[in-house]
């Protein structure tokens, strides 16, 4: 008998084949946003961030300034990245519904990263969050990593400044722009309901029907 997490995962994953990437720079409130537009649907979720902030933390480090930039905080850091990439493989050989999250500054990385799950049979969506430069500036101060102004204004001007590659690259139905200045609940459940049809939707792909039908097939040896 299948166990409920072979039942959900694989080739059973009701998200299977799915892609949401998300776009906020710091101060957009992205976190907040993510969990409650994204929360309950099963997805799995590709964050480095979360991954080096555990690692820092392990290593008695903190997420200040001084620790993030020493030269053990850096290598901490790039030994991150390649747990999240060792971690977003196994994710993708089950072809399993995922989250990949991202500030949305480096629109090069994420087209070649569109072009590679869409080669596997993905279908892929995006999550922009979007807020006032103001507005990213207030939240920053509050935040636990707090970043310098001048920094927040140049990665706030090189995500602005993608928002319409994103939308050529994505098509108006795979782009959710959501402004976050002073959203209530009512505009994330709305989120929800339609990052729900989204992944929710019968795969269409040809090479994704291919991959399903064979990953049946040996199940039945």
């Amino acid at each position: 008998m299948k166990t409920f997490t072979e039942l959900q995962e694989g080739v059973y994953d009701p998200n299977i084949f799915k892609a949401i990437f998300l776009a906020g720079g710091p101060g957009s409130g992205k976190s907040y946003v993510v969990r409650r537009t994204t929360g309950g649907l099963g997805m799995k979720i590709v964050n480095s961030d979360d991954i080096y902030e555990k690692m820092l933390k392990d290593a008695g480090l903190e997420t200040t300034p001084e620790d993030i930039y020493s030269d053990e905080g850096q290598e901490i850091r790039v030994r991150a990245k390649g747990v999240t990439k060792r971690m977003q493989g196994n994710f993708l050989d089950g072809r399993l519904g995922l989250i990949i999250d991202g500030t949305g500054k480096d629109y090069d990385k994420i087209s070649k990263q569109v072009s590679g799950l869409q080669n596997l049979g993905y279908e892929c969506a995006m999550i922009f969050v979007n807020t006032s430069l103001d507005t990213a500036q207030e939240r920053n101060k509050m935040r636990k990593r707090t970043l310098p102004e001048k920094q927040v204004e140049v990665m706030w001007k090189e995500v602005q400044q993608n928002i319409g590659k994103f939308q050529r690259l994505f098509g108006a139905s795979s782009m959710i722009i959501v402004d976050n200045n002073d959203a209530g609940e009512d505009v994330f459940d709305k989120v929800w309901k339609r990052v729900a049809m989204l992944i929710r939707k019968k795969v269409s792909n040809p090479i994704a029907k291919r991959w399903i039908s064979q990953e049946l097939a040996k199940k039945k040896r």
